[in-house]
């Protein structure tokens, strides 16, 4: 498997040094850019295999980084920011972001966020023939693709997971843990916003029919359901 390459974006060389050598011994390739313009000009020449995106920039600020970046690639990012209101933590999800990190983070967990966003973009699932259908909705588990009404979906690596895994469980009721250990990973079980915020991101991309019901059903203080 080829070495990622990670793309750090942030205004404090301290903060750039101290990442990037994190990022050395876990042997990834980096790139690296100051501010918001720098970096979507880097990301649409290198196509980096990660965005590590500070929120609070000079010219270009993160949030509009990512914004721009989600309207026409899925690369994944995590967000960086001094402070950890949850309100930001929303914001960051809801433009497109894949993970959330608050400085000062330590190396630990910084590494442990990049395997984990990485694992969901590159990870191979066990080849199989099911294809999941239902009213337009036409899910290919080999092919990794999402198609409604004949129309390809463009889904980030995350937003895929959360569906896959619906769809390969159709009518049972997953649980918001079940979810949060299956697409971010066993240390993500108190973070229950993401699993609201990307099934709010899911159902934009996936809207039904006039007429006709959610593709995904919200089963209160429990968690989700993709029903066959």
């Amino acid at each position: 498997m080829k070495t990622a390459r990670i793309l750090v974006v942030d205004d404090e060389p301290a903060v750039v040094r101290y990442i990037n050598k994190c990022l050395s011994e876990e042997k990834y390739q980096t790139l690296v850019a100051y501010d918001g313009s720098e970096a979507l000009d880097l990301i649409e020449r290198e196509y980096p295999d990660l965005l590590i995106l500070d929120i609070t920039m000079p010219k270009m600020n993160g949030f509009e980084v990512c914004k721009r970046v989600r309207e026409w690639s899925a690369v994944p990012i995590i967000m960086l920011s001094a402070y950890s209101a949850i309100d930001d933590k929303v914001k960051c999800l809801n433009l497109g972001a894949d993970d959330y990190l608050t400085k000062p983070f330590g190396m630990e967990e910084l590494s442990a966020r990049i395997r984990t966003v990485l694992r969901r973009c590159q990870s191979q699932y066990i080849p199989s023939p099911e294809i999941f259908e239902r009213d337009g909705l036409r899910i290919d588990f080999n092919m990794k693709s999402v198609r409604l009404y004949g129309k390809e979906v463009e889904l980030t690596p995350t937003e895929y997971r959360f569906v896959e895994y619906l769809a390969k469980n159709p009518n049972k009721v997953l649980s918001h843990n079940d979810i949060l250990a299956y697409v971010w990973g066993e240390e993500y079980k108190n973070e229950k916003h993401f699993v609201h915020i990307f099934a709010s991101r899911l159902r934009r991309k996936l809207p039904p029919r006039a007429g006709s019901t959610s593709y995904i059903n919200t089963i209160p203080y429990f968690g989700y359901q993709l029903r066959a």
